[in-house]
Order: C-alpha cells, then structure tokens, then sequence
C-alpha cells in the first residue's frame, strides 16, 4: 500500500492530523494496534485548551463537542482552607478551556474519519519504521495475521511511548531528559454530579488533590499518593474520607459522593526525546515528549504538534507547486 503520510496510532494527535490532511486534500492511512472498541474506551484527558477547541472546530470535528462539553471560564486554587479563583477570560483576553473527554474527542474523530477519511486500519499492529532518512520511508506492519508494508512520503509516529517510531531514530542521536516522581496520582471516576462548577486544584499538608469531571453527571476526581501505591489498598470510603479533609473550606463547602466506577494511579513522571524529528519521520505526543498529567497539558500538546506539522506539509506543497 502506498500514501503520502503513514500515521502510527489512532489516539486524538493521529486521528486529528489524518483529519486535517484529508481536509488539506493530502491523503494518508492510520495504522492503530487496538481494535476500535478499546481506542473509543481508553480513559485519558479531558480538558481541552482553546487552541485545541478551535482546531476541532475548523476541521470540522466540533458539533458534538459545542453540545455537550462544559465551556469553563476558570479553575479554583484552594490552599489554607481558602478558595482563590483565577479567572481564564480576564487574564488571557477572552480564552477558557472546554471539559470534553479525550474519549469523546476519539469517537468524533473515528466516525467522520470512517464517513469522509482514508484507510483507518484497527488491529494494524507496526513493526518497524525503516529508511526514515530516504525520501520513501516504510512502516512494516501486521494486519489480518499478514505481515505488510506501507510505502510514504512520511511517516508521524503518534504512537506512544512505547511504540516503535522513536525506535527509528538512531541512538547515536538520540536524547532522552527524563524524571521519575516520587509520587502518584490515584484517580477516580465516581457516578456523582460534580461537586464545583470549575476545577479545583488543592494543595494540602497531607498532598495535593484535584477535583475534575467529565460530564454534569460524572466526577473526576485525584489525590496524591505515594509512588508504586496499589488503588485496592484505597476503599471507597477511604478515598472519599480523603478527598474531603483535602478540598476542606472554612466556608461551608462541601463535597458530595457517590458510587466509584474505577480507580487507578497512574505515575507522575517528565520525558523529553529530542530530536523530534529524524528524516521523514516525525514524533508527536507521547512518542516526543510526557508530563504529568495536570490540566491534560498532554493531549493539548499533541494536538499542537500535528497541527504544527499538518500546516508545514501544506505549506511545502504549496511552494512546490508555484
């Protein structure tokens, strides 16, 4: 088989930039390790900064999210049993950010790529990246049990820490910056209405803990515990126990609870790999770059770098084309 751009993962940075390629009329094949049902399960981010939204609106990716996300205007720094909020329009000259799951962002992606897109190839686990410093690299790959190749102009690795595409760049020029936190975040997703209209990120003598949401009937919720923590070893009770005497207010304020449908931890670690880009292979997401996820500064960034490299094939196209 044979495209211009080869996309390893079908996250939210790969299926994005086969959006805006096939927007731009550059066409390109998604290779996705998972089937279609875990990738529209996965539980990661969920708040999307303004740049972000603005992008899922001019690709066309938008509808869902403007109905349904949850358009916030701020966050809430507590600390001392004090409230101070920071207000997002004031400070920045009218931007917020919208709470809409990566989840969702997903299936967005999936169905108009599925309706509109080109080849999208779930259980396509890659191999290899071969040549990416030839004017023709290759992603070798396994699809229907039949191992195959998929000829490019370029191949964009948004595939993850642990996929291959970083594997392609030599060694030799490699670097990797990297830290590993004494600590983790254990999180919950609890069937209960979110106890503040905004975020809210405290800082505590006994850790921090941030209280989020996913939907006006869902909440996401996290305390700081310690590294290598078993979530089991946390009963309900226990967690929400927590929770309340961190998000404690001299005000009155209170949390409300509900039942727990997950909890994990999930480590807090930094990951740089530079060079981004070795040939015609190019990182995005956590293929280049991890931090910890606070405000899902993860995902935001991700859509930043294929937006950055969507825009820099487009432009190459037009210059050699005049």
């Amino acid at each position: 088989m044979r495209t211009t751009v080869g996309i390893i993962g079908a996250g939210p940075a790969g299926l994005l930039l086969a959006r805006l390629l096939h927007r731009a009329g550059i066409d390109s094949v998604v290779l996705e390790a998972r089937d279609r049902a875990y990738v529209e399960a996965r539980q990661r981010a969920g708040i999307l900064e303004q740049g972000t939204v603005d992008v899922l609106r001019e690709c066309g990716a938008g509808a869902r999210m403007d109905r349904e996300g949850l358009r916030h205007d701020g966050i809430e720094l507590r600390f001392d049993r004090r409230r101070h909020r920071v207000d997002f329009p004031e400070l920045t000259g009218g931007k917020s950010v919208m709470v809409y799951a990566q989840t969702e962002v997903v299936k967005d992606l999936i169905a108009l790529h599925t309706d509109e897109g080109g080849p999208l190839l779930f259980e396509a686990k890659a191999l290899a990246v071969e040549d990416p410093d030839s004017e023709h690299p290759r992603v070798r790959y396994v699809h229907e049990g039949v191992e195959q190749t998929l000829e490019c102009d370029y191949v964009v690795g948004c595939d993850g820490f642990w996929g291959v595409a970083r594997e392609a760049v030599p060694r030799e020029l490699s670097r990797v910056f990297e830290r590993t936190y004494p600590f983790g975040w254990l999180g919950v997703l609890a069937d209960v209405p979110p106890s503040n209209d905004e975020l809210v990120y405290a800082r505590h003598d006994r850790g921090f803990a941030l209280l989020s949401m996913r939907s006006p009937e869902v909440s996401r919720l996290y305390l700081q515990v310690p590294d290598g923590t078993d979530p089991d070893e946390w009963s309900d009770e226990e967690i929400w126990d927590e929770l309340e005497r961190r998000f404690e207010t001299a005000d009155g304020w209170s949390l409300k609870r509900g039942p727990v449908t997950s909890k994990s931890v999930t480590p807090m670690r930094s990951f740089v790999h530079e060079p981004m880009r070795h040939g015609r292979l190019f990182l995005a997401g956590d293929a280049a770059h991890i931090v910890p996820p606070t405000g899902a500064k993860g995902l935001n960034l991700a859509v930043s770098d294929v937006v950055t490299f969507a825009r820099g094939l487009v432009r190459l196209r037009e210059k050699v084309t005049t």
